[in-house]
């Protein structure tokens, strides 16, 4: 005997074909879509089952939930049994609490949280996951020591959010003792099935130095190579980035380096007065808003 073909409410076919090709979507709920999917082209039940690889009597349970209650029937529904002894919210409450100083530790541990809170160890992994915490990662800062910090950062940012009109903010980095290497044997050929493979040990062809001015507005980058890093070289660089931007006002927020503030690049700006510096906190290794690198 033919089957009826299931009747889908309007806006209803786009849903459940998200479902179906969605890949954060529960498996059971994607699984449940398809066959109400098949059902309203008319597949028969047995075919159904066939194609989706369950039972027969569980396509015609999930077609009469779909026709009596539409989406809504195809969510799992709230199951008998004791309720949660200890709410998620209390975990994440207790996991930003600081272990007592008798423990010796920095951050809980999964175990340790749970034999304090009676729960099991895997509950307190889970409400971890679902609320995206993670004790165990580690973040470091420094506090610089420049006296003149606040005032730097407040130039810097006045200077990002009211820019001058018509003017062109740059942010200057370097990169020193960047070094030139070359692996002491040639990459071998790569056949199917074999992954690319390379010698472990290198030879050095010395060091150089990258000077890089990023325009903020734009992306462009004004870049050059050197072989060292002194105020003889930065004057070179800060001569092709005035040359890259001729009769505008530029603004260059840079690092607090000793080259940076030597005579010579102190008079080169003096008598260039279109080019402004604007100096951030101390120098660091890692670009980022207090140092003049890309992050700022």
């Amino acid at each position: 005997m033919r089957v009826a073909t299931l009747g889908l409410r309007d806006g209803d076919r786009e849903q459940l074909s998200g479902w179906v090709r969605s890949s954060t979507v529960k498996a059971g709920l994607a699984q449940r879509a398809r066959i109400v999917l098949l059902a309203a082209d008319g597949v028969s039940n047995t075919e159904i089952a066939q194609r989706v690889g369950v039972s027969r009597p569980t396509v015609i349970s999930w077609r009469a939930r779909y026709a009596r209650c539409g989406l809504g029937g195809l969510h799992d529904e709230q199951r008998p049994g004791r309720p949660r002894t200890i709410d998620h919210e209390a975990i994440i409450a207790a996991t930003l609490t600081p272990p007592p100083k008798t423990l010796g530790i920095t951050h809980w541990s999964s175990r340790l949280l749970a034999s304090r809170l009676k729960v099991d160890a895997s509950t307190v992994s889970r409400a971890w996951r679902d609320y995206g915490v993670q004790p165990w990662r580690l973040q470091t800062f420094k506090f610089s020591t420049d006296p003149e910090l606040v005032a730097k950062v407040t130039d810097v940012v006045g200077l990002y959010l009211a820019p001058p009109e018509n003017a062109i903010v740059l942010c200057i980095d370097e990169k020193s003792q960047i070094q030139a290497l070359d692996r002491t044997a040639p990459m071998l050929p790569m056949q199917p099935g074999l992954p690319e493979r390379r010698t472990h040990d290198y030879r050095r062809h010395g060091t150089t130095t990258l000077f890089a001015a990023l325009e903020i507005a734009t992306g462009k980058v004004t870049a050059r190579t050197q072989p060292r890093h002194r105020h003889q070289e930065f004057l070179r660089f800060l001569k092709q980035v005035a040359k890259a931007y001729p009769e505008r006002e530029l603004h260059l927020v840079m690092d607090n380096y000793a080259a940076h503030k030597r005579i010579e690049i102190r008079d080169w700006l003096a008598a260039n007065p279109r080019v402004q510096v604007h100096f951030m906190g101390i120098p660091s290794n890692r670009g980022g808003f207090f140092n003049g690198g890309w992050g700022c």
